[in-house]
């Protein structure tokens, strides 16, 4: 199948899923645009990258491209790869001495190591055709709308998880439990997030990430 290049363009609010955003993908060559919706941690990983905020520790994508200069192993490319039932799937296309191996991974987590990395964003076309939404000059900002609430099953992996939680809270408080049993947290964080970085409107109003 043929690749279409793929640039990143901004990260928006949702329209359709409460604390979720948006995140722009453009054609490079065309003027088409791939939007999936993503959680707030995975747009806090972006976004810190894009507007160059260097957090006191290292964060998880920080670190593998920490590792990944020490051992002398390069992020090539990375691909959105598919869609399935509504959730995008991508891998990671990675050299070292020739060798060249793929590695699954969601594409939230994609695009922030492809941002770090610095390398090429790729999707195949029937992908961007099942999924994208031609724009005209002009009407960007209306047309993301109209594609966000057109496509709201269309989901990074993380984001849908997190959906399918939701779903189960309910049934958790209703469920018995120990004095001491707390519930456990879904979205994969482990502690709070660097002083001044967060996912709120100052960082990621539409439009300020470009």
């Amino acid at each position: 199948m043929d690749k279409v290049e793929l640039k990143f363009l901004r990260i928006t609010y949702s329209h359709t899923h409460a604390g979720a955003y948006a995140l722009i993908l453009a054609e490079a060559q065309g003027d088409r645009r791939l939007p999936i919706i993503i959680g707030g941690v995975e747009a806090q990983a972006i976004a810190i990258q894009v507007e160059n905020i260097k957090p006191a520790r290292p964060l998880t994508h920080d670190l593998f491209k920490n590792v990944a200069d020490t051992l002398g192993f390069n992020l090539k490319e990375v691909i959105i790869n598919d869609l399935v039932e509504g959730i995008f799937h991508a891998k990671l296309v990675v050299e070292q001495d020739a060798r060249e191996v793929t590695i699954d991974a969601r594409s939230s987590d994609a695009i922030a190591l492809a941002l770090r990395f610095d390398c090429p964003i790729y999707t195949y076309e029937p992908i961007l055709g099942a999924a994208g939404l031609k724009v005209e000059e002009g009407e960007e900002e209306q047309a993301e709308g109209e594609v966000d609430r057109a496509r709201t099953g269309v989901v990074d992996h993380a984001e849908a998880e997190r959906e399918r939680q939701r779903r189960r809270v309910p049934e958790l408080e209703q469920a018995p439990r120990e004095p001491d049993q707390k519930h456990e947290r879904g979205d994969g964080a482990d502690g709070l997030a660097p002083a001044g970085v967060g996912v709120g409107h100052e960082l990621l109003e539409p439009g300020l990430v470009v």
